[in-house]
């Protein structure tokens, strides 16, 4: 099992890469997680929007393992970016996991157009303050909207959990993030449906190393110390997704993946500054 972990700006630490749950859901998907668990995952990320939040705290139920060992982590969706709404919403989360607390909780798009991320942030900061969240955070967040985030509280997010892979390197956004002491997480870190899995570089690299091509990938994330969350319902994938220890690529090799993104490199083109959430 791998214990490798990422210390946050405000002292809690992380696993160094997680479980989505985005699309798992219902019986079948508590044993999808439930397998993973068992695998030796640890850190789990799930989303109201993603209606799993359910399935994930039964799964961590049915594993036995003491609460204390997982970080869970969900989302703050946007029809509930006023203050009193995004309260109610985590308590409401909370209940709907069986937990008493997020370890890692995260407004999961700034919507500025609707110029309430704010807001929802100093919920967010109360509700860490009543002992409900550990650790507070961001997905999808561009540098003006961090920036405003600190400038009108004092307090930086622990993560921004962003879309990276090979067609979207974020290189950017990477910057960004650390020059705030931020850590990044990855949503979607092998491309959804990604035809990078067939990139003549990452094929070679997987011979070189003897691994598929989604470690590699995997491995390239964690060598630019991004926190990939790849989501997987196969249980063969979810084991082979954390062989990814015993290897590190070179910087040379890095770079060469690097140079696979393009310029409409985004899933679906969901660019944070204009994306606006179902509601």
């Amino acid at each position: 099992m791998n214990n490798s972990k990422i210390t946050l700006n405000d002292g809690h630490r992380i696993p160094s890469i997680g479980l989505g749950t985005y699309q798992i859901r219902g019986g079948q998907g508590i044993d999808q997680v439930l397998s993973a668990i068992q695998d030796g995952y640890r850190l789990l990320d799930t989303s109201t929007n993603y209606d799993s939040e359910g399935i994930v705290g039964e799964a961590i139920r049915r594993s036995g393992i003491p609460r204390s060992e997982f970080t869970v982590t969900s989302k703050l969706p946007g029809k509930y970016h006023h203050y009193d709404d995004a309260l109610m919403s985590i308590q409401e989360s909370l209940c709907r996991m069986g937990l008493s607390y997020f370890d890692l909780y995260l407004i999961h798009w700034p919507l500025p157009k609707r110029k309430l991320y704010v807001e929802a942030w100093k919920a967010l900061i109360t509700a860490s303050k009543l002992g409900l969240i550990r650790s507070i955070g961001v997905s999808n967040f561009e540098p003006e909207h961090l920036d405003r985030l600190i400038d009108k509280t004092g307090i930086a997010p622990a993560v921004n959990q962003i879309e990276v892979h090979p067609f979207w390197n974020q290189e950017r956004m990477l910057k960004a993030n650390k020059e705030r002491g931020i850590v990044t997480e990855a949503w979607s870190p092998l491309g959804r449906g990604s035809k990078a899995l067939q990139e003549p570089i990452i094929k070679k690299l997987a011979d070189k190393y003897n691994k598929n091509v989604g470690q590699i990938i995997l491995r390239w994330h964690i060598d630019r110390d991004v926190v990939p969350i790849p989501k997987s319902s196969n249980l063969l994938h979810q084991r082979a997704n954390l062989d990814i220890f015993d290897f590190k690529l070179t910087a040379a090799e890095i770079a060469a993946i690097n140079e696979l993104t393009q310029s409409d490199g985004r899933i679906d083109n969901q660019d944070p500054n204009e994306y606006e959430e179902f509601d």
